[in-house]
């Protein structure tokens, strides 16, 4: 490239080189054009190689790891790799509208500290319906461990963050990397550490520029309910909630991953670390009841009639994907 770019774009990959194409083609397509585009391939892929090798644009770079680390260790491979003074993140199965870089840099402009974090609002796209998420933005002075997981409705949260609306300067993400071997909430966990610097703000574009494919019937990592390893990892961060947020995510979040057990042993002890640790509200409560109480097809059909009802009405639908459990 003649010049350094302004933003580095990190795309891990693995085996799906179509739509690693699509992404990559979303970001080299930003009407932004001062960036380039990592794709870090998670071990050997001679199929995504050799698709990306299409793509002649100099702006692209592939970085194709030795062995499988997962998709937190590509993307810290691909932060110490880029060149920008920013850096963006894009999941290989979505992509990018024209516009997201440079809102973002604008937005970035604003900021009242030297290592603001930007993120976006998206659109959740599934067979059933467009979605734009979060549902709304932080209030200001709310503590954003509450954002993200304290609900104000039976069935969906308001607060989100995905990977893939995230921007960030390089240098916060060298110094705080992605957590390598967690597979479930990384862009939470990420963001409330990152959070946590003392040069670091979070702020959101209003407008949704990121499109979430949420295919239905694709295996993803998000569908996974790895309950144990969650729970160890939220009692290890501890720090990082306040105690509303605490009983929040562990009778909502976690309680989504475990209720399919169908355990009493577990159900008591989830709700002990809840009221132990944290200070439920009288909506955690009710939550976790029917979270452990109706089966999964039965709260998807009560959601679904929400978000019926909500469209027919004119207001916001709640997310398609309603828990945050299932969201990621």
């Amino acid at each position: 490239m003649p010049t350094p770019p302004d933003v580095s774009v990190v795309i891990p990959t693995l085996h799906r080189p179509d739509m690693a194409v699509r992404a990559v083609r979303s970001a080299l397509g930003q009407t932004y054009e001062a960036l380039e585009v990592i794709v870090v391939v998670d071990g050997p892929d001679p199929a995504t190689s050799s698709a990306l090798s299409e793509i002649t644009d100099p702006r692209l770079r592939v970085i194709v790891l030795p062995s499988r680390g997962k998709a937190p260790n590509a993307r810290n491979q691909g932060a110490l790799a880029a060149q920008g003074r920013w850096t963006a993140l894009l999941d290989d199965d979505d992509e990018w509208l024209p516009a997201k870089v440079e809102a973002q840099l604008k937005l970035a402009a604003t900021a009242t500290k030297p290592s603001p974090v930007i993120a976006t609002r998206m659109i959740s796209r599934s067979p059933r319906a467009d979605n734009v998420m979060p549902r709304r933005l932080p209030a200001p002075g709310e503590p954003l461990s509450e954002y993200f997981t304290v609900r104000r409705g039976l069935f969906y949260g308001d607060g989100f963050i995905q990977t893939s609306t995230i921007m960030a300067p390089t240098s916060l993400m060298r110094r705080v990397p992605f957590t390598v071997g967690l597979r479930r909430q990384q862009e939470l966990d990420w963001t409330l550490r990152a959070v946590r610097e003392n040069d670091v703000e979070l702020l959101y574009a209003d407008e949704p520029l990121v499109v979430w494919h949420q295919d239905e019937d694709r295996d993803r990592i998000s569908l996974e309910n790895p309950w144990e390893e969650q729970l160890a990892w939220l009692r290890a961060n501890r720090v990082l909630f306040t105690p509303r947020a605490y009983a929040a995510f562990t009778m909502s979040v976690l309680s989504s991953m475990a209720a399919p057990t169908r355990s009493g042993k577990v159900f008591r002890e989830l709700l002990s670390e809840a009221r132990t640790h944290g200070r439920p509200g009288t909506i955690d409560y009710v939550t976790f009841l029917q979270i452990w109480t109706l089966p999964p097809t039965m709260r998807a059909r009560l959601r679904d009639l929400i978000v019926g009802r909500r469209s027919a009405a004119g207001a916001p639908a709640p997310e398609a994907v309603a828990d945050h459990a299932d969201a990621r």
